[in-house]
């Protein structure tokens, strides 16, 4: 078993959670992109969305869009991409992550955890809760063992297209009512860079 392998709705009960929904981030401002980034992001959506592969999703969107926030958080941030993780293979929390941000720190450590960033399978946001609430209850825990970091954890679950943003602390896991699309650029870039910020 891995993080690819938890379900929605049933991870709730795997790990001992309680999943609810919230207004997440109703006060967060948007964040201006540059225009050389957003014109990246919008060539890259018509050719991932054209394409409908997840590597190319990942690509063209979902990697420029985590690089232009790394830059605006001004080395605050580390990110991985596609890094085996083990946190508890006993318990399934083990595998490889799609996306993950560290605060500061090294670009070849992974340490102090708290924003994974999930690619739904098959364009629908559901099919990547599991995945996402399994790879943030393994960050909180990697993060209890090593006093690293306290305080929430996020989560990210995108198609691309679409941006769905979770927050767990302890064991409740929040679930933002709204999903935000890649054609407001500056919406998603507000919201990560709250999250970045909190951090």
């Amino acid at each position: 078993m891995s993080f690819r392998d938890f379900s929605f709705p049933k991870v709730e009960q795997d790990l001992g959670l309680h999943v609810r929904d919230a207004d997440l981030f109703p006060t967060a401002p948007d964040v201006p992109v540059r225009e050389s980034v957003a014109e990246v992001v919008r060539e890259g959506a018509q050719l991932a969305l054209a394409n409908s592969t997840e590597k190319a999703k990942s690509e063209f969107i979902i990697a420029p869009v985590l690089l232009e926030l790394r830059r605006l958080a001004g080395g605050k941030i580390a990110l991985f991409s596609g890094v085996e993780w083990d946190v508890d293979s006993a318990r399934g929390l083990a595998g490889y992550c799609d996306f993950i941000l560290t605060k500061g720190g090294s670009e070849h450590v992974l340490r102090a955890p708290f924003v994974a960033v999930v690619e739904a399978k098959n364009d629908l946001i559901r099919t990547g809760l599991g995945q996402c609430i399994a790879s943030m209850y393994a960050a909180r825990i990697s993060n209890e063992r090593t006093h690293e970091r306290a305080g929430p954890v996020f989560g990210v679950v995108t198609t691309g297209a679409a941006w769905k943003f979770l927050r767990m602390e302890g064991d409740d896991v929040l679930l933002d009512r709204e999903e935000h699309f890649i054609d407001n650029l500056p919406r998603i870039m507000g919201i990560l860079k709250t999250v970045v910020d909190a951090a």
